[in-house]
Formats: C-alpha cells, sequence, structure tokens
C-alpha cells in the first residue's frame, strides 16, 4: 500500500471532521479524500487539510488504501461494506451498526477479504492507560454514569447506542462471564428515540452493572464505581481521576499517558498498525463491537417491554 496510507473518510458531520483530522496528523497516513452525499460539506472538511472531496463513494474508494466510517449510525453498515468489497480496510465509528444484521454483514465482508475492521470504542484506551485490565479479578459490580447536555449530534440514534454503548462495551471488557439478564427504564424528550435510559445487566456469575445514560442533562458527567473482590475504583472521566482500594498498582497519572490524553488517536493509530501488520490486532475488533451492540440492543428492548 505504499509508505504512507493514503486515508479516507465517509462522512463530513463533527466526527468526520475529528477522523478527517486524525489521518491529517497521523504518521504513516495522509488525508487525501472525503466523501459526504452533500459535496459542499465534504469540501468543508476536506479543504482544512488539502484533500479532495468527493460525492462519488466509488470514485472516492478507489482514491483511498484506509476508510474510517463516520457517516450517521444508520449509514455505517452501507458505507463500511462498501469500502470493504473494494478491499479497503475500515475503521468504523461506534456503534458498528444499528442492527446485528448489519455487524454480521460487517464481519462476514471482512472475514471474506481477510480485512482489518476496527471499531471506535476508544474507551478502552483510558481503561488500558489505568491499568484496569492487568487487574487479576473478575468485578462484582459496576456502576456506570455517562450525562451530558442535549445536542444536535447522533439523533439518529438513541442514548443507548450514543452514549451508553460505550460504558457497555467496557463492562464486556472486564467480564469472564456473558450477559444474562437485562432491565431497563427510560424517558423520551426532545429526539424522537430514548433520551435518558437508566439499566441493570446481570451476568452469568453474578456480576451486576448498573447504566445510567442521559443527553438531557445540564452538565457532563462521567463516572465509574467498580467494586472487587479487594476493593473499590472510582474513577472520574472529566476530572481524570480515580480513587482504589483494591491494592492493585494502577496508574494514577493515567490522563499524563499519550493513549489517555488522546484516545481517538491511539485507537486510529492501532487500526493503522494492524493494517501494517505491525500489531496483531486494533483496539476494539468488529466481534467485540458487535457484542457491544447486541447488549445495546437487549437494553432498548428491555425499554420497549
Amino acid at each position: 500500500m505504499g509508505e504512507s496510507l493514503r486515508g479516507g473518510v465517509i462522512g463530513a458531520g463533527v466526527f468526520g471532521g475529528y477522523h478527517a483530522r486524525q489521518y491529517a496528523n497521523a504518521e504513516g497516513a495522509t488525508l487525501v479524500a472525503v466523501y459526504d452525499p452533500v459535496l459542499a460539506r465534504a469540501a468543508e472538511v476536506a479543504d482544512r487539510h488539502g484533500a479532495q472531496a468527493f460525492d462519488d463513494l466509488d470514485a472516492f474508494l478507489a482514491a483511498v488504501d484506509v476508510v474510517t466510517v463516520a457517516s450517521p449510525a444508520i449509514y455505517h453498515a452501507d458505507g463500511a461494506v462498501a469500502a470493504l468489497k473494494a478491499g479497503k480496510p475500515i475503521y468504523v465509528e461506534k456503534p458498528l451498526a444499528v442492527s446485528l444484521r448489519d455487524a454480521d454483514r460487517i464481519i462476514d465482508e471482512a472475514a471474506a477479504r481477510k480485512l482489518v475492521v476496527a471499531c471506535g470504542h476508544q474507551e478502552r484506551v483510558v481503561f488500558g492507560a489505568i491499568g484496569l485490565f492487568d487487574i487479576p479479578e473478575a468485578p462484582l459490580r459496576l456502576e456506570a454514569v455517562r450525562q451530558g447536555p442535549q445536542s444536535e449530534r447522533s439523533l439518529d440514534v438513541s442514548v443507548v447506542l450514543d452514549l451508553m454503548i460505550h460504558d457497555l462495551d467496557l463492562a464486556l471488557a472486564l467480564s469472564p462471564a456473558e450477559p444474562l439478564a437485562v432491565e431497563a427504564e427510560g424517558v423520551s424528550a426532545y429526539s424522537g428515540g430514548w433520551d435518558q435510559v437508566s439499566a441493570e445487566v446481570t451476568f452469568a456469575n453474578g456480576f451486576t452493572a448498573l447504566f445510567d445514560a442521559s443527553r438531557m442533562a445540564e452538565g457532563r458527567n462521567r463516572t465509574m464505581k467498580l467494586v472487587y473482590p479487594s476493593g473499590e475504583l472510582e474513577i472520574d472521566f472529566v476530572a481524570r481521576t480515580f480513587r482504589n482500594t483494591t491494592g492493585y498498582p494502577l496508574n494514577p497519572d493515567f490522563a499524563e499517558t499519550p493513549g489517555a490524553k488522546d484516545p481517538l488517536g491511539a485507537s486510529v493509530g492501532a487500526f493503522l498498525g494492524a493494517v501494517r501488520g505491525d500489531l496483531a490486532r486494533p483496539v476494539v475488533t468488529p466481534q467485540e463491537a458487535a457484542r457491544a451492540l447486541d447488549l445495546a440492543l437487549a437494553v432498548e428492548q428491555a425499554l420497549e417491554g
């Protein structure tokens, strides 16, 4: 694929702008193309970085080596599968898709063509920086709060697929057991979908996880409490601090690590490393992203019940 990978971004919204900047600044990659069905929108992002704007998907795919899919979530699968069919490794913003059928389409296409797929659950980078994946105990309980003020972005999906899915993925990454039962309640206020949701997930080994997600709060609140047999960990992701009584040597200076300073950059960098063959895998595989989607959809189903 040459010395510098030619990066392209599908979607010229807020997240598309973030990802365009990642390729523009990445080591071993260059932003060359931005695709959006509205050419003026694509041009607005592309022009910032000296890239080319496209409203023709086939022409866009012919111009790039790797693709980030940062369109609205309801279009993730179509863009991802089109890129894979064109032979391009892909990084898909979370959620991987909005249905398990679409997630399977992406996974099957990538497997058939032996192409790398990464998904943007970059909170795992912060967990890794803290040292959470090195704790040799399974947690007994998790309490996650992820709240923010009203926003016009990501309104094509519920707050479960927009915000809560980050914490659902983290719970799955920490638990050796499978989810067994889901209960949920929520409020639909302004988007036409669920804007505030509380859920409780019970795992097969007794691990209990509580999730509180809102996009109608007065301010940003991102906290997590983890209870282990040996003690507790309370993390404030906004203040970037934690309190640890487990006895395990977690990193109090995690916020100063390169990954925690720029989780998206670390996640995209790992994707590029996996494409080049320098890394065995990206931060989050499509199979892992599909598990988070599966649990998120179970929360939505519990809301409807």
